[in-house]
């Protein structure tokens, strides 16, 4: 199985090596930035299972960072890595749209255990907790693990439905073959492109064909736009 990827944004440099390292030692693959415009233009590149964010960093701070990618539909989970302690500090961390929360000084195997805890779960940051809107007339209801177009239940196997979860919860990512594999497949399945190539057929005879797009050599791309 592919390695869990890491954004760790962090301008304290002996505490960034401290934790990439930590980090490496587990078997994460981690990325390093040290200020906010840094991290954005990264996660708009590339693909992230988790976010690690301090807040008061150079250019945009944690907070401003996070928000952003919310509302650009980037449901990557993040947590705060932060010295500020206020109540209100708290409720702006989560705010913007944050999943959990540490204070500095912390023990990396609290930090660890946090970033497991979410890594197991389903992530969607919504304006509606129930469901994801596609269109107007296209949702995907997250309790219920279901696609409605028009009203009316659409029928998803096992695969098509993770997979079409995994595209909502990176909209407009270019995610990988093997990121998608990893995600959508058990350990112990056997996955090949001819079959990625036949789930992301039937969802596109159910969303259309421009929402989900074809990167050469790269991956595909899920979009609402």
């Amino acid at each position: 199985m592919l390695k869990k990827r890491v954004l760790l944004l962090e301008d304290d440099i002996t505490l960034n090596e401290t934790i990439s390292e930590h980090l490496e030692e587990l078997g994460y693959e981690v990325e390093v930035v040290e200020d906010g415009e840094s991290a954005l233009d990264l996660v708009y590149e590339q693909c992230f299972d988790i976010l690690l964010l301090d807040v008061n960093v150079p250019s945009m701070n944690g907070f401003e960072l996070l928000k952003e990618l919310r509302d650009r539909e980037v449901q990557t989970p993040a947590i705060f890595i932060t010295s500020l302690n206020s109540v209100d500090d708290l409720e702006k961390g989560y705010l913007s749209g944050g999943d959990d929360y540490i204070r500095k000084p912390f023990a990396l195997k609290e930090l660890i255990v946090r970033m497991e805890n979410l890594l197991k779960r389903d992530y969607f940051h919504t304006n509606n907790s129930e469901r994801v809107e596609i269109d107007e007339h296209i949702y995907y209801d997250i309790a219920q693990n279901v696609l409605f177009i028009n009203g009316k239940e659409q029928i998803l196997n096992k695969k098509e439905s993770r997979l079409l979860k995994f595209f909502l919860k990176h909209q407009d990512e270019i995610l990988s073959h093997e990121r998608i594999y990893d995600r959508v497949w058990d350990f112990d399945e056997t996955y090949s492109e001819a079959s990625l190539r036949t789930y992301i057929k039937n969802l596109r005879k159910l969303l259309g064909k421009e929402r989900i797009v074809s990167i050469k050599k790269q991956g595909y791309k899920f979009t609402t736009k």
